[in-house]
């Protein structure tokens, strides 16, 4: 089946998701649930990884929905291609699959995804994982949350760099992360406005070189931060 895009200028407002899955139902489903929510709209369908690709450098969206098995590429080539290291422009991508492995996972987020989410996780968390996505955040389905960040540190090429580099705050804030807090819930537990602990994860990131939380947990572990 051919992409689809929809038409409308009141189809351009709001948060706008690509949906990239080979079978239509699938794709019908997430439609469905993700414009039932106000201000999100599919902005483009594609049937295969090579047609993701595509739509998605010329559309730029928000956040991609990435379903690992895909003809022509598959899940993490095209989360390679659009939010890999060598990317200069990352997009958001979220992969979402009915595949709990290793594999899958630890590939996909080494990848560049910013999140990895199960098909029988929910729609409101298929709707909490495209805002977070969106907000610069992470969403892992709970059930690979534990496991995935404790391995993922192993599959990190950047140079390591030591925890001296943070202060306090932001080492319990990398802790927090690493152990699947939302902003919301780090700002809660910390007792600090939501603004300033988005402020102390960009600070994390440039001192740390990493550009996601994915990658703050994954440091975290590797540094044994995560378990103090």
């Amino acid at each position: 089946m051919s992409p689809q895009t929809p038409d409308g200028p009141e189809r351009t407002a709001g948060l706008r998701v690509l949906l990239a899955d080979d079978q239509a139902m699938v794709r019908g489903g997430f439609r469905l649930i993700l414009e039932s929510q106000p201000r999100i709209t599919v902005a483009a369908e594609a049937a295969d990884g090579i047609h993701a690709v595509a739509l998605a450098r010329e559309l730029r969206p928000d956040v991609c929905l990435v379903d690992i098995r895909m003809p022509g590429m598959d899940g993490i080539e095209v989360t390679r291609a659009l939010a890999g290291p060598d990317v200069p422009s990352p997009l958001r991508v979220v992969i979402v699959t009915t595949f709990d492995t290793d594999e899958y996972v630890y590939g996909a987020l080494a990848a560049g995804a910013v999140g990895f989410l199960l098909k029988d996780a929910g729609p409101a968390l298929l709707i909490e994982a495209v805002r977070a996505a969106s907000a610069g955040d992470a969403l892992i389905s709970p059930s690979v949350t534990v496991r995935l960040l404790r391995r993922l540190a192993p599959l990190r090429r950047r140079a390591a760099r030591p925890a001296s580099q943070l202060s306090e705050r932001e080492l319990d804030i990398a802790r927090a992360i690493a152990k699947g807090r939302t902003n919301q819930e780090i700002a809660a537990e910390l007792f600090i406005s939501l603004s300033t602990v988005k402020t102390h994860i960009t600070r994390i990131q440039d001192k740390l070189g990493v550009r996601n939380r994915v990658e703050i947990a994954a440091w975290s572990w590797e540094h044994h931060i995560a378990s103090e």
